[in-house]
């Protein structure tokens, strides 16, 4: 009976260990997943502006920083409160009204990344990089596979009109060039009646393909080819 049952005993200790063993990897994986969802998404659909690391511009030295909005909802309230940036990005209002907006794209599945643009370590612009093929941006135009669409306001007025939107706008384009290898264009759709947005982006090299439709305005479609980055 010993020699018996002491191998019963022993495969169900060992059936018993198998599947805790079992048990805690799933959970890890679990928790792992749920953890780690939103780097995943963000590195496989924008790859990874977090680590796109700094660039030298005439201005400084800039970089992209992904939001925190425990740490910049107070800031990026106050921007969106100057009226010259809410004429068009149209947040003016409390804290809660910026949150919601930073929410949908932090909630989402990382196709569009809120940043803040640091120069020389200060933030003073915030800008939206986002997949503009996934976008419903996409509807209006012939979207091709990753293209990479980006938003952009300049948070500090006296930052405002000399020329740093054009410097800041050609580094992220080329930020983005140089990350994303399957990325083959950068879009933007300024609003047409925002005619120092439209030049800025004209003067950094984008080209102005059409102007569309979209619910909420009128806009120039800005496109910036890698294939004429050189040139432009």
């Amino acid at each position: 009976m010993p020699t018996t049952d002491a191998p019963a005993d022993a495969a169900g200790s060992a059936t018993d260990a198998t599947d805790a063993i079992h048990a805690f990897e799933d959970t890890a994986e679990l928790r792992l997943t749920a953890a780690l969802l939103p780097l995943l998404a963000e590195a496989d659909l924008l790859d990874s502006p977090a680590n796109w690391g700094s660039t030298v511009t005439p201005a400084g030295a800039f970089r992209l920083e992904p939001v925190r909005p425990g740490r910049d909802l107070e800031l990026l309230t106050g921007w969106m409160n100057d009226p010259e940036v809410a004429a068009y990005w149209e947040l003016a209002g409390p804290a809660a009204v910026t949150a919601a907006h930073l929410r949908t794209q932090l909630d989402g599945d990382g196709r569009s990344i809120p940043c803040l643009g640091l120069l020389d370590g200060t933030p003073m612009s915030y800008w939206e990089i986002y997949r503009a093929d996934l976008d419903p941006l996409s509807r209006h135009y012939p979207a091709r596979p990753h293209d990479t669409g980006i938003h952009l306001l300049i948070g500090d007025g006296t930052n405002r009109g000399r020329g740093l939107g054009t410097t800041l706008l050609r580094a992220v384009a080329d930020l983005v060039l140089d990350n994303r290898a399957r990325c083959t264009r950068v879009i933007a759709e300024p609003d047409i009646r925002n005619t120092p947005s439209v030049s800025a982006f004209l003067s950094s090299g984008f080209r102005c393909h059409t102007e569309i439709d979209l619910p909420e305005k009128r806009a120039a479609l800005m496109i910036r080819e890698r294939a004429l980055r050189n040139l432009l």
